[in-house]
């Protein structure tokens, strides 16, 4: 049964983006507290709270995703913390999840291409056909959509 200072489930553990952002520094390998934390400064352009990161790991350990162990790091000695398989896959859960959210945050931003369909994001190539802008992903798309537009025409 877990205290009132624990979280009761992995939901209420992973409520934000800082602990989510640990998980993933963790994901990527081992590592040392201290290391978590300058990753994170270097990554994000935000300071993470050493009485953040410590009691997190401390919970994640205590839940059996991650597990530590001592090393030489340096002149110290550094608890070196891995996931476990357990939380593997917590986190390859979590990154569907994230995924899913990302999607539909940048749907609106997608454009489809005229020939193949696919989305694009950023980049890809425009043209004038018709007097109207049309999106393709490639130029490579854009001249086979002129070619198959043209022999239409002329079949007709």
């Amino acid at each position: 049964m877990p205290n009132e200072s624990q979280p009761a489930n992995i939901d209420d553990l992973i409520s934000d983006f800082s602990r989510f952002y640990i998980l993933t520094i963790l994901y990527e390998g081992s590592a040392h507290g201290y290391s978590i934390i300058s990753q994170f400064k270097k990554r994000v352009k935000k300071e993470v709270s050493p009485s953040l990161v410590y009691p997190f790991l401390q919970q994640l350990e205590e839940k059996g995703l991650v597990t530590h162990t001592q090393k030489p790091v340096g002149e110290k000695e550094r608890k070196i913390f891995e996931l476990t398989e357990e939380g593997r896959e917590l986190c390859t859960g979590l990154f569907k999840r994230f995924a899913t959210l990302v999607a539909i945050a940048i749907e609106p931003s997608l454009y489809v291409c005229a020939h193949c369909g696919c989305k694009v994001y950023e980049g890809g190539y425009r043209e004038v056909i018709d007097g109207k802008e049309t999106a393709f992903c490639c130029m490579h798309c854009a001249r086979s959509y002129k070619e198959c537009k043209k022999s239409v025409k002329q079949t007709k």
